[in-house]
């Protein structure tokens, strides 16, 4: 029979800090394995403990001894099951290893981090330990997730990041009774390595300048001197927020939400012949190919078009920044596209979770989610030492090597 662990409705209330919540975790993970080494031996043995059908069976149990885990939660003393043939070796930690098994660990990692729902993990933990914890205690634990959160989004930062993108993922989560859209808002920043740093989450119900600037504002309290290039959608005042807060930062609005934006106004059948023509503006090769190219797009749509046109004017400088680097430099600045593979791979994530119950839960899947992503950027992007090169000559000034 599976045993169930007794565990108060309000336990997490007991807990004054991290380490109590840590220690309290690791004793239901100690029983958990010590739960799975039982079993194990009761299916090596093919009888139950105290059963019958053990009389003269040839083997029987033997006591058991301590064995000492190495785990994410820090050494974890377990009790081992003996027989007295000596012939039990359990697959849940092998003898003479000091770990669980890869495949029982990465489960036990995946827990939190893959996106499950409170049923999921229930059903996870009980195939997994041989005990059943229920969905109000399974929420609390991971509330303990809140103050990870807090301690990684005050962390300190790197003084100068030479790309960085803002953008933000729509989320559904309920607020007084009613299923919202609230957006969580990402940054991710370049580093002097080339490789990418999620810097910080931040939750809103609308998106605004000053919004914006509140973010910015906190990154320069946390040690950011200097921002090279800020990679942005088109919010008004949003350009103007960034230069308040750090006034060297080249600006340069995302060409993909400008196309997107365009494409609005446009009848479906006419799409494809307008793409075509915008896209002539923003893969020119020159600045001056480029106007030439925005001359013709207007004489050619300004009529049926005139508010896709005016944005393309009026937006035009901090549309076109990135004409004045090399080709390298221009493909990882004049789009958000870094920051919509990061949110592809959040909803990835969170796929199973529809609706939020409150702001904390969305921050703790996001966070999860984003922890999972940045564990494969390990390497800087591509053609980094041609591009840090570029780096080095357009703003010798201000990068710090």
């Amino acid at each position: 029979m599976k045993k169930r662990l007794n565990i108060p409705k309000d336990f997490w209330k007991d807990f004054k800090d991290r380490k109590d919540f840590d220690e309290f975790f690791s004793e239901l993970f100690k029983e958990g394995i010590n739960q799975m080494l039982k079993a194990e031996m009761t299916d090596h043995l093919g009888y139950e403990k105290h059963s019958k059908e053990g009389d003269n069976s040839g083997n029987s149990r033997n006591g058991d001894y301590p064995k000492t885990l190495k785990t994410n939660l820090g050494e974890v003393t377990i009790n081992v099951p003996r027989d007295r043939n000596g012939e039990f070796d359990p697959k849940v930690v092998p003898k003479h290893e000091s770990r669980l098994s890869d495949e029982i660990a990465q489960v036990i990692i995946g827990l939190y981090s893959r996106g499950m729902s409170t049923t999921d993990i229930q059903e996870q933990i009980e195939q997994i330990y041989g005990v059943q914890v229920d969905s109000s205690s399974v929420s609390n634990i991971t509330n303990a997730l809140i103050d990870s959160i807090k301690e990684w989004q005050s962390r300190p930062l790197e003084k100068v990041y030479f790309v960085v993108w803002m953008d933000g993922i729509s989320i559904k989560i309920r607020h007084n009774g009613k299923i919202v859209n609230k957006t969580i808002y990402l940054v991710i920043g370049l580093t002097q390595e080339g490789l990418k740093q999620v810097l910080g989450m931040w939750v809103a119900p609308t998106e605004s300048a000053s919004f914006w600037m509140s973010v910015l504002t906190d990154l320069k309290a946390r040690g950011v001197e200097d921002i090279l290039i800020a990679s942005t959608d088109n919010l008004t005042g949003f350009t103007d927020a960034i230069k308040s807060v750090f006034p060297l930062a080249v600006t340069q609005l995302c060409v993909v939400h400008q196309v997107r934006n365009s494409l609005r106004y446009v009848v479906w059948k006419e799409k494809k012949e307008f793409t075509a023509d915008m896209k002539k503006i923003y893969h020119a090769v020159t600045i001056e190919a480029a106007e030439q190219a925005l001359i013709n797009f207007e004489k050619k749509w300004s009529i049926k078009y005139a508010y896709a046109v005016k944005s393309w004017k009026n937006n035009w400088e901090n549309l076109t920044q990135f004409f004045d680097y090399p080709l390298e430099i221009r493909k990882i600045v004049y789009t958000t596209n870094m920051m919509e593979s990061l949110n592809r791979g959040i909803r990835k994530y969170i796929k199973t979770k529809s609706i939020f119950p409150h702001d904390q839960a969305a921050l703790k899947a996001v966070f999860l989610a984003i922890g999972n992503i940045e564990k494969k950027w390990t390497m800087p992007i591509q053609n980094w030492g041609m591009i840090l090169h570029q780096f080095l000559i357009k703003f010798e000034d201000r990068c710090r090597i």
